[in-house]
């Protein structure tokens, strides 16, 4: 199951501050000749010619002997290698604060992972509900209907936290004059007869109000078919349709271009609509159709209409359906 859900563009963190150039490293100084430097006693070794030229002219007198070579000092290179690695220390150090110091934070303190500061609501963990004994979900192998086989009110989404559960929608089932009470008086006739015709087997609805004042309604419309379903949404309620049936309080409406593309769920369709231009309150509103199941998800509220919670709720009903 996928989660759809817009978050507002959020500000990265400062960069860390700039760490102070290291010094360069000195230049090497020029290797010495020792006046003397003592050697120990070289182990007897077959003479080279040049050896022998050598040994010859040490032993003329007046001719100086030719003082051995001194390797360079190692203190500046000592001195070059301590300072790089004091300089790796200060940007270890650095990287490593900044990790702990990220891990520590809490979570809504880290751009990009705040959860309780962005409007979403706090759903309950979901879970498939238990299906009869051998029947399949519906887009798997051996169901070619997609037919969702599990009890349609548990396929419903649970009301988040600190919601007000409206008792005329408590979960179970409604009659379809309570469907069509969502829509327009002018519209309800001209959808009252597609659903005669379009096989509807049962109508399972949700609702709950939040303390801000948002109210949430969910029905899902299960039919004989998937055709049945796919009927009703392109010829009925024209979902993806601006010129559709107009939900009632609704006086125009436009395609929700800003619903996130990126969120979806297999095998199932969305429609995602807003209100426009506005009234007093404003209404968002989703058709979902997975396989034989239709679902009419709508939040109004006072003002507008919030978009975060409307999309988090939309993609978490088409999950439970998916």
């Amino acid at each position: 199951m996928t989660e759809q859900t817009t978050e507002k563009a959020t500000t990265l963190p400062e960069p860390v501050g700039a760490v102070e150039p290291v010094e360069p490293v000195e230049a090497a100084e020029p290797l010495a000749q020792a006046d003397a430097v003592e050697t120990a006693e070289p182990v007897e070794q077959p003479e080279s010619a040049e050896q022998a030229a050598q040994a010859a002219r040490a032993e003329e007198p007046g001719q100086p002997a030719e003082a051995p070579k001194v390797k360079a000092s190692r203190k500046p290179l000592l001195r070059a290698v301590a300072r790089w690695t004091a300089a790796a220390l200060v940007f270890g150090g650095i990287g490593t604060g900044t990790a702990l110091g990220i891990t520590s934070m809490e979570r809504t303190d880290v751009p990009g992972l705040a959860t309780e500061s962005d409007g979403r609501w706090a759903y309950p963990q979901l879970s498939l509900p238990a299906l009869p004994a051998d029947a399949p979900r519906p887009f798997t192998e051996g169901n070619d209907g997609e037919i969702h086989h599990a009890d349609l009110r548990r396929l419903l989404l649970p009301a988040p936290a600190g919601a007000t559960p409206d008792p005329k929608l408590n979960g179970g089932w409604v009659g379809v004059d309570q469907f069509l009470s969502q829509y327009r008086k002018d519209d309800r006739t001209e959808l009252s007869e597609p659903l005669k015709e379009s096989a509807l087997r049962h109508i399972a609805a949700r609702g709950w109000t939040m303390p801000d004042g948002t109210t949430t309604r969910i029905h899902l419309l299960r039919f004989n078919s998937v055709a049945f379903a796919e009927a009703f949404k392109d010829d009925a309620v024209q979902a993806g349709s601006a010129t559709g049936p107009f939900l009632d309080g609704v006086e125009g409406v436009q395609i929700d271009s800003e619903f996130p593309s990126d969120i979806s769920v297999p095998f199932t369709v969305l429609y995602a609509h807003i209100e426009l231009p506005q009234n007093a309150d404003q209404t968002r509103w989703a058709y979902i159709q997975a396989g034989d199941t239709l679902a009419l998800i709508t939040q109004t509220r006072k003002g507008e209409a919030p978009a975060v919670p409307f999309q988090q709720t939309v993609a978490l009903q088409n999950q439970l359906l998916g």
